[in-house]
C-alpha cells in the first residue's frame, strides 16, 4: 500500500497535475491539503474515473482536505472533537483497510507572537487531542498533512535566518512533539538522516530552483504503522513542470 499527502494548493487549479500524478504514481490513498473548495465544486469525476473513492471536507476559498483512496473509506470524520459550528476545513479522518488515516492542514500562524500565531498553537493542542483519542499501540495510525512546522534545522535551508521564526520557532516544535507524544514516529526521519531535504519552497523566491526550502509536509506513524513502512520518499518530481503547487507529495509505501 502507498500512502501520500500532497498540500496541492487548489485542486481545480491543479486539477491537470493531479490526474497526471494519481495516473503515474497509482497510490492507493492520497491526502490533499488546500483543496480551496466547497464539497460540491470538488472535480469529483475525472478523478473517480480513474477509481478513486472522495471524501472531501471543503470550504469556499481557503482551507480544505480530502482523501482519495482506491478503498471505500470507512468511519470517516470532518473536524476534530469539540469544534465549534463554522470551524475551518482542516482535519479529516477516516479507516482504510486496516490503517486510520488523519489528514490535517495546520494553521500557518502568519508571523510568531501574532494572534494567528496564537491561535495555531491552540489549534494544534486540538489535534494533538485528536490524535491521542484515536492512537491504539495495536493499530496502525498515520497522521499526514502540511504542519506548518519543522523539526529541527536539518528541516530549513537557512536556519540561522529562519532561527525563531514563524515554521521553525520551539513553541511549534515543542506543538509537534505534543502530537507525535502517544508514540508516533517522524517517517521520514527513520529512512533519511541528511539534511538539505524539502517539501515547500517559496514561489515568489524562485526557491525550488535554488532549493531553497523547508520541510514542514510530515507523514507521522504509529510503532504498528512504521513497522510495516518500507519507504519514505520525498517527490520532487511532482514539484516540477507547468503551475505545480509550492509544494511536493510525501510517500509512504507500507508492507
Amino acid at each position: 500500500m502507498k500512502l501520500a499527502t500532497w498540500n496541492v494548493n487548489s485542486i481545480r487549479a491543479r486539477l491537470p497535475r493531479v490526474l497526471e500524478w494519481l495516473e503515474t504514481r497509482r497510490p492507493d490513498i492520497v491526502c490533499l491539503q488546500e483543496i480551496k473548495c466547497l464539497d460540491e465544486q470538488f472535480p469529483r469525476e475525472p478523478i473517480e474515473d480513474l477509481g478513486y473513492h472522495i471524501e472531501s471536507y471543503g470550504q469556499k476559498t481557503y482551507n480544505g482536505v480530502a482523501i482519495l483512496s482506491l478503498r471505500r473509506p470507512a468511519d470517516v470524520r470532518r473536524g476534530m472533537q469539540e469544534e465549534a459550528p463554522g470551524a475551518q476545513a482542516r482535519v479529516i479522518t477516516a479507516t482504510i483497510e486496516d490503517v486510520i488515516v488523519v489528514n490535517a492542514y495546520v494553521v500557518n500562524g502568519e508571523a510568531v507572537g501574532s494572534a494567528k500565531f496564537t491561535y495555531k498553537l491552540e489549534w494544534m493542542e486540538r489535534l494533538a487531542a485528536h490524535v491521542r483519542a484515536l492512537f491504539d499501540p495495536t493499530e496502525k495510525l498515520i497522521v499526514a498533512g502540511d504542519f506548518n512546522v519543522t523539526f529541527d534545522d536539518r528541516d530549513v535551508y537557512d536556519p540561522d535566518l529562519w532561527r525563531g521564526k514563524i515554521h521553525c520557532s520551539e513553541d511549534e516544535r515543542r506543538a509537534l512533539a505534543a502530537i507525535m507524544q502517544p508514540g508516533l514516529s517522524d517517517g521520514f526521519r527513520e529512512f533519511h538522516q541528511e539534511p538539505g531535504q524539502y517539501t515547500w519552497w517559496d514561489f515568489r523566491t524562485r526557491g525550488f530552483q535554488r532549493n531553497q526550502g523547508l520541510r514542514i509536509d510530515h507523514l507521522l506513524l504509529s510503532p504498528v504503522a512504521q513497522a510495516a513502512a518500507k519507504s519514505v520518499v520525498i517527490d520532487l518530481e511532482a514539484r516540477g513542470g507547468e503551475k505545480p503547487s509550492d509544494h511536493a507529495p510525501v510517500v509512504v509505501e507500507l508492507g
